[in-house]
């Protein structure tokens, strides 16, 4: 036997654990665009099981939501979906569904609804904008910031003819319409508990304020 061959290892014998374990791998991250250079196909690739967003490029991870933000986002969905699928209008969906907005974005509303004719032909595509979208606004200053300005500026800018936000912080139901041949939401009504908040775009459509906040308390 070759006595330079090196020895087997004995049962005392304890493997080297590579000084690089626990941390992250940072190679991986070479085989996903920069940011500023992601486009559409390279999101729908991604298959992320998080919320994520695109916004010109960069990739953006809203705010894991609130249980209560969930209850609240069940109860609107449920409502509105009820009004919709009773008058045969399209379809009500929630987060994760992306929209595609102008400018390389796609948003992913709380909840959302696409009338009937625009709907895409092949629904493994991302739909153009929306009919309406609600928000609910989450605690944090990042998130109502991005919320209350701007995707108010972004849904108005994609022409969505209506936005509600949803804030459960001031118990405030604001819902915005967008005036023909504008590009700026206008104040359609803001509402508090005790009242009714009503839709102008679904002749019909209307929510308990009261109840709404109450299901995410």
């Amino acid at each position: 036997m070759n006595s330079t061959l090196t020895p087997a290892l004995s049962r005392t014998d304890t493997p080297k654990v590579p000084s690089d374990i626990g941390d992250p791998t940072w190679e991986v991250t070479r085989l996903f665009p920069r940011q500023g250079a992601w486009t559409e196909a390279d999101f729908i690739a991604l298959d992320a099981s998080c919320l994520v967003e695109l916004n010109q490029g960069v990739l953006e991870f809203p705010e894991m939501p609130s249980l209560a933000h969930q209850i609240i986002q069940k109860k609107l969905s449920r409502v509105l979906d009820d009004y919709v699928t009773r008058n045969r209008l399209g379809e009500v969906l929630n987060a994760p569904t992306a929209i595609r907005l102008p400018e390389g974005q796609l948003r992913e509303p709380d909840v959302v609804f696409l009338a009937q004719a625009r709907l895409p032909s092949n629904l493994d595509e991302i739909p153009d904008g929306a009919d309406l979208a609600i928000e609910i606004v989450s605690p944090t200053l990042k998130s109502r910031k991005h919320d209350l300005v701007t995707k108010r500026l972004e849904y108005a800018q994609a022409t969505i003819p209506e936005y509600w936000i949803v804030d459960p912080e001031t118990e405030t139901i604001t819902v915005l319409t967008l005036p023909a041949g504008q590009t700026e939401y206008a104040v359609h009504g803001e509402f508090k508990p005790g009242q009714t908040a009503n839709s102008k775009l679904l002749d019909g459509f209307t929510v308990d304020v009261t109840a709404c906040f109450v299901a995410g308390k």
